[in-house]
């Protein structure tokens, strides 16, 4: 078996989940997104969102591939490129940190490594970048696949509580812990990635709001 990692491309665009593809929660504010929806080419909005940030900052997201066959990725950005960001109580993400945006691993391939691969490929690329740190808008009280990462996964692999809220906590995890995981840790990783079913490919009928 195979497994090979690479940064989101537009090239690889077409690798992600069907829905993913066309899912704006994260790249667009609110007020946009319903915009997009409505009226508008979601899908050509995240395309246009990816390249621009390519283009300016640089890799913002990594794939997975199993024998040649997409199997999980990971998205992330600086906070400034994520205008959803804002829209959380618990705002903003800190300043030396790269935002979390989503991550999913293909059911099939859960408790293959994937989840660590491609979150220490993440921490490796933006540690070379002089990113000290990843932090995330969890969901305390998640129950069913959604935007955001429940809180209590995010809490078991390492990351700690920035700044409280019953309901979106941010959270951290510091790079070189990132780098320095236990086989233990990176185990409850992939189950935090694993857990997540088919259909958080994020469309608009799994967004929850942040509102």
């Amino acid at each position: 078996m195979s497994r090979r990692l690479v940064s989101l491309t537009l090239d690889t665009l077409e690798d992600l989940p069907t829905r993913c593809r066309s899912c704006v929660f994260w790249e667009l504010d609110p007020v946009s997104q319903d915009r997009a929806i409505e009226c508008g080419d979601p899908a050509l909005e995240k395309e246009a969102w990816i390249s621009s940030t390519l283009l300016e900052w640089g890799s913002c997201g990594k794939l997975v591939y199993v024998d040649g066959v997409p199997a999980g990725y990971v998205l992330f950005a600086p906070p400034a490129y994520v205008p959803r960001s804002v829209a959380f109580p618990t705002s903003p993400v800190s300043s030396d940190a790269a935002l979390l945006m989503t991550a999913y691993i293909v059911p099939q391939f859960v408790g293959g490594g994937l989840g660590r691969m491609l979150v220490q490929g993440v921490a490796k690329d933006l540690t070379k970048r002089g990113v000290k740190a990843i932090e995330a808008f969890a969901d305390a009280r998640w129950d069913q696949p959604q935007c955001l990462v429940p809180a209590d996964y995010l809490l078991a692999v390492g990351f700690k509580t920035v700044r409280p809220h019953p309901r979106w906590p941010r959270l951290r995890l510091d790079l070189r812990t990132a780098l320095s995981w236990k086989s233990d840790v990176e185990y409850a990783l992939e189950k935090l990635l694993g857990s997540m079913s088919p259909s958080l490919a994020l469309g608009p009928a799994h967004r929850s709001g942040v509102s």
